[in-house]
């Protein structure tokens, strides 16, 4: 997807932008200048930033004499700051074969609790800076894009199972019917609705089979190496599936991303990254059974419908009628704020999974 004219995230915008000889108020990203020393000697570089571009010594004492930012590479760090771009699973589980504790998702989050445990001031804003990079790469991803549902439901719901296949159902069938799929990207609930998305470009048959691999690692625990591993022999055997998004969060850390989201973006910090995802599902939400971390994402989603801070309500589809109204009364109260109000028309309570998708269309054109 595109992003601003001014920013620059590859060695060829780099190379096309300077060919006039000015980058000046440019916004470059991570992209290695070592070998474009000259250009960096002659353009004009007024205003512009630099972040994370290793360049050589000379450049960089040039460019800042006249008048442009750099910020440099930070060393020693499992993870790129800067980077311009969402992230893979490969990425962040490269090294899997090594164990987990080798991946850069696992490198990560240690770096992380390591760091929030010693209150680093320096660390705070590198973590600030990498979240806000994640969250313009995430509109780059979605800009001129399909209608965004996002998917929330319980991180311990275990593959295999009849739920864990009504997800991927959901998944499969928001594709299908031409969203694009959102979730917070780790697993149970969530890998259930991006595999959904992943099979939608293959026949029925295969995600039924897939799930069925799947339930061979039931769950992350207590195994993230072989909960991964399964993931990655299901896009083995079936690859090139359909895209969707995941936003988890190092926050939530033991909680490892999914395989079958192909664009991830996480995040350190939970709230800009659950208020995010909310915020982004301009085509509405729907809640499967979850516990309190699911409940909070209902309200989260109810109080800008409420307030209409984000303009006309969004469509919100909980589905499980007993696990909604009688183990977590959710829907009564969420009924109660909508009463007499824009939202009212916009919300609705289904008793299954294959319901959803029907209610989320009819919600969506009411008045």
């Amino acid at each position: 997807m595109p992003h601003s004219p001014f920013e620059i995230e590859s060695l060829a915008e780099f190379d096309a932008s300077v060919a006039s000889g000015s980058i000046s108020g440019f916004r470059v990203q991570s992209v290695d200048l070592t070998g474009r020393t000259r250009l960096l000697l002659t353009a004009d570089v007024h205003g512009a930033v630099f972040l994370g571009c290793p360049m050589a010594e000379e450049a960089a004492h040039r460019v800042q004499r006249d008048g442009a930012l750099v910020f440099p590479v930070v060393p020693d760090l499992p993870f790129d700051p800067y980077r311009g771009a969402l992230y893979t699973a490969d990425e962040l589980f490269a090294g899997l074969a090594r164990g987990y504790e080798q991946t850069p998702d696992a490198r990560s989050y240690a770096w992380f609790q390591r760091t929030r445990a010693e209150h680093d001031i320096f660390a705070a804003v590198i973590r600030g800076m990498h979240d806000e990079s994640m969250s313009n790469a995430l509109d780059e991803r979605l800009r001129a894009g399909r209608p965004v549902v996002g998917v929330m439901g319980g991180h311990a719901l275990e593959r295999g199972g009849e739920d864990y296949a009504g997800a991927a159902r959901l998944g499969r069938a928001l594709v299908r019917a031409g969203f694009d799929v959102a979730t917070g990207g780790g697993p149970g609930a969530m890998e259930a609705a991006n595999l959904g998305a992943y099979g939608a470009e293959f026949d029925d048959a295969t995600l039924d089979e897939a799930v069925r691999m799947l339930g061979k690692a039931p769950s992350f625990t207590p195994s993230v190496a072989q909960w991964a591993e399964a993931a990655f022999a299901v896009r083995e055997r079936w690859p090139g599936g359909g895209d969707s998004i995941g936003i988890p969060t190092w926050f939530y850390g033991h909680e490892p991303p999914n395989a079958f989201a192909g664009h991830i973006a996480k995040y350190f910090a939970n709230a800009l990254r659950e208020d995010g995802l909310l915020a982004r599902s301009t085509a509405g939400v729907v809640f499967l059974p979850g516990a309190a971390g699911t409940v909070q994402e209902i309200f989260d989603a109810a109080t800008p419908n409420y307030y209409e801070s984000r303009g006309t309500p969004r469509p919100m589809v909980l589905v499980g009628r007993a696990h909604w109204s009688a183990r977590l009364p959710a829907w009564q109260l969420l009924s109660a704020l909508a009463d007499g109000r824009s939202m009212a028309p916009r919300i609705a309570l289904v008793d299954a999974v294959d319901e959803a998708p029907e209610a989320l269309l009819r919600l969506g054109a009411a008045g």
